[in-house]
């Protein structure tokens, strides 16, 4: 069956009502249904509206604050550290970027880390919160531990992603989001979906061994690290995912490593848990405690047209540069409407019959 094509309006006045069900106020179902479609309209399908109903069992066995108190727990002239009161992610994250943004136009740059927050969605989306203030914005956070580091079959990281946004002047903002893993768990959920193998480099079973089940998970393996194995560079991949752990929870007080709480509602939080809820870290640093912003932004548009201008390979038909793929198919999702899967939509139906709310 086709994918159904939604308004993105549609989606997110659904998402946002969803939202408001569970007791959050207008403002932070706004922001939190914001930060959900957003996935969905850069083509980052697996963290869009197929999580909602992820969020909703989270608030269900409370691991969720609807209404959380965040609130600044320590500070210097240029950091912070935030509780995020058990609240949504996507409503922790836009905050504490903010937090950031308001210190590097104080002081230059701002570095917030949270502790005792949830699933924050795309890291992007927080991250471009910096473009329109001149700023390069910097987002990540820690997950689920999922990933075996480089010659372990113990699960001890998270997917762990980055994003770096920076400001062009001309052209489109540079934006690079990935994962620290070959892939995020969630391009395993859309294998799933479709009953589609797995790549090879991306999971590895319960002995260790490479595997294309995209099950592979529920059955005790593990996802690589970026790289896949030590040959093609598994421990840089482990390394930068063990960075973005220190980051968001050695320095936030979150959890870490293997305590972190899943995203599943059904999966027992760890025991005997070192920190509070999951951790995030964020930066902004704006352009002209550096140097000129136009000076800056004439040099982004002359190296982005370098990039743009290299010579490609036979076949290949350009030189994408990070944030291309992702702009151009919010683009055309905006244009011609976003597309959900069977799976996805009976999902949203169930939500919609649940909270009585027309879908």
């Amino acid at each position: 069956m086709p994918d159904q094509l939604f308004p993105y309006q549609k989606l997110f006045e659904f998402t946002k009502a969803i939202f408001q069900k569970i007791g959050c106020s207008n403002e932070h179902a706004e922001t939190a249904a914001r930060s959900l479609v957003s996935a969905d309209c850069r083509g980052i399908d697996s963290h869009g509206v197929a999580r909602l109903t992820g969020y909703i069992r989270l608030w269900e066995v409370k691991r969720v604050n609807a209404t959380p108190e965040i609130k600044i727990i320590h500070e210097t002239p240029s950091t912070a550290v935030v509780d995020g009161d058990s609240g949504l992610g996507l409503v922790v994250a836009p905050y504490a970027m903010r937090v950031a943004i308001n210190k590097a136009k104080q002081v230059g740059t701002g570095w917030v880390s949270v502790q005792n927050s949830n699933h924050f969605g795309i890291a992007a989306q927080h991250a471009m919160l910096a473009l329109d203030h001149d700023m390069i914005g910097i987002a990540m956070t820690n997950a689920s531990s999922l990933v075996a580091p480089t010659f372990s079959i113990d699960k001890m990281l998270g997917t762990n992603p980055i994003c770096v946004a920076a400001p062009a002047g001309k052209e489109p903002p540079f934006v690079a989001d990935l994962a620290t893993t070959t892939a995020a768990n969630g391009k395993l959920e859309i294998l799933q979906r479709k009953n589609s193998p797995a790549p090879n480099g991306w999971i590895q079973d319960k002995d260790g061994n490479p595997s294309n089940d995209p099950h592979e998970l529920k059955k005790g393996g593990a996802l690589l690290p970026l790289g896949g194995d030590r040959e093609h560079g598994s421990h840089k991949g482990y390394a930068l995912g063990a960075i973005v752990d220190i980051f968001s929870a050695l320095l936030s007080g979150a959890n870490y490593a293997p305590w972190v709480p899943p995203f599943p509602a059904y999966v027992p939080i760890p025991s005997q848990q070192p920190g509070k809820g999951i951790g995030h870290f964020f930066g902004a640093m704006r352009i002209d405690a550096f140097r000129p912003t136009d000076e800056f932004k004439n040099h982004m548009d002359h190296w982005i047209q370098g990039f743009r201008n290299a010579k490609t390979i036979p076949g290949e038909e350009r030189v994408l540069v990070p944030g291309d793929p992702e702009r151009e198919v919010e683009i055309e999702r905006m244009r011609m409407g976003i597309p959900i899967g069977d799976v996805v939509a009976k999902d949203l139906k169930k939500l919609a019959e649940k909270f009585e709310i027309l879908f």
